[in-house]
């Protein structure tokens, strides 16, 4: 039994590695889910299969998951765009065929391999199609992108819906299991009872504060931006090692509990059908004086004070926030202006060096590229 077959462009040092630990055919692979980088190595070990003479092995998925390889080739050239910004890899190609599963479930699947018994189970949170598959003999517990070393990757601002609400239940079904063994998607092992109970119950607690307080923001008929910048994550929880905003962050995690309860509106009139992008910017230069207006109050907020830059953390961002802001509709304003297309690269390479999280390293440093392109 192999939960997920990894990437493309690992699954040859994966299968070489297990190789070291065992001779065994491989008789069954689990999808966990349908990201990309969990489901492309099978190819690997069918050839293995068909060189020794021994049964190609089977593959199980949950039944949404043949569902997002099909939407996964409707937007394959999206998938490219929206990747290569997020990585940063320029070259990424979306690959456009997926081995699909042999075999799927909806609830529950028991399934016997070498004379163990594995429990297999849906849950929803970072994708709609995750499986969780528990060894009860040993208490293992394989759980997929549930658990990654990180902030919950339940807010990224380019990819579809999350289910954070789903996503602390499903934690806390883990948690009843008992397991000794927390085997993740991506990091190390968890190994003791405590620690993974510790691990999955904190991870649960921030996703249910974050989903609780989002709500009540908007039971109070607030606005998208009174919840942005109302939600604050529990300290005690972001202090967590486990718990770090380094891949995603709360921040958008709030932004998708309020598309999943609320919709993609606001809140604010103005944004309900909005000027275009460019006919705004051009508006606001002109009341600045022009392209060149608009820069300068950018300028004075990310350069820091003659006498040494002794404002707070939080006041810098907030300067930082409002100069992408001005870089933005100054850029938007004249397109074709060296000057402003490198003041808006430093801007957003300022707003690379300041964030913790790749969702919003990847943005800021495609805008930063592009800006670049622009200056020449």
């Amino acid at each position: 039994m192999l939960v997920d077959t990894a990437a493309e462009f690992m699954a040859a040092s994966v299968h070489q590695e297990l190789r070291r630990w065992t001779s065994e055919r491989l008789h069954t692979a689990v999808y966990s889910h349908g990201h990309i980088d969990h489901v492309f190595g099978a190819a690997v070990w069918e050839a293995e299969s068909a060189e020794r003479g021994w049964p190609a092995p089977e593959v199980i998925a949950h039944e949404a998951l043949p569902l997002r390889f099909d939407r996964y080739i409707l937007t394959a050239r999206y998938n490219q765009v929206i990747n290569r910004r997020q990585f940063g890899v320029p070259h990424l190609r979306w690959p456009v065929e997926y081995r699909y599963p042999d075999r799927t479930y909806s609830g529950e699947l028991d399934v016997v391999v070498g004379g163990l018994s594995f429990l297999l189970r849906h849950e929803k949170g970072e994708t709609d199609d995750h499986t969780v598959t528990w060894l009860a003999d040993k208490r293992v517990l394989c759980c997929g992108d549930l658990f990654i070393w990180a902030s919950p990757n339940a807010g990224n601002p380019q990819k579809v819906q999350r289910y954070p609400r789903e996503w602390a239940a499903a934690l806390r079904r883990m948690i009843a299991l008992e397991p000794e063994y927390l085997l993740p998607g991506h990091g190390l092992p968890v190994i003791g009872a405590d620690r993974v109970r510790r691990a999955l119950n904190d991870t649960a607690d921030l996703l249910d504060s974050l989903v609780d307080q989002t709500l009540a923001v908007m039971n109070e008929g607030g606005r998208l931006d009174d919840a942005i910048f109302g939600v604050v994550p529990p300290a005690h929880l972001m202090d967590r090692p486990y718990l770090r905003p380094v891949y995603d962050e709360p921040e958008f995690i709030v932004r998708n509990v309020w598309r999943l309860y609320g919709g993609w509106w606001d809140g604010n009139p103005a944004s309900l059908k909005p000027a275009p992008e460019q006919a705004l910017a051009a508006e606001l230069a002109e009341l600045a004086g022009g392209s060149a207006g608009a820069r300068r109050p950018g300028q004075e907020l990310t350069a820091p004070d003659e006498a040494g830059d002794d404002r707070t953390e939080a006041d810098r961002e907030t300067a930082l926030r409002l100069a992408g802001h001005l870089a933005e509709l100054a850029w938007l304003a004249a397109p074709d202006d060296p000057g402003i297309a490198r003041f808006r690269g430093l801007v957003n390479l300022a707003r690379v060096q300041a964030s913790t999280s790749t969702m919003a390293r990847g943005v800021f440093g495609w805008a930063a590229r592009e800006s670049a392109l622009d200056s020449t």
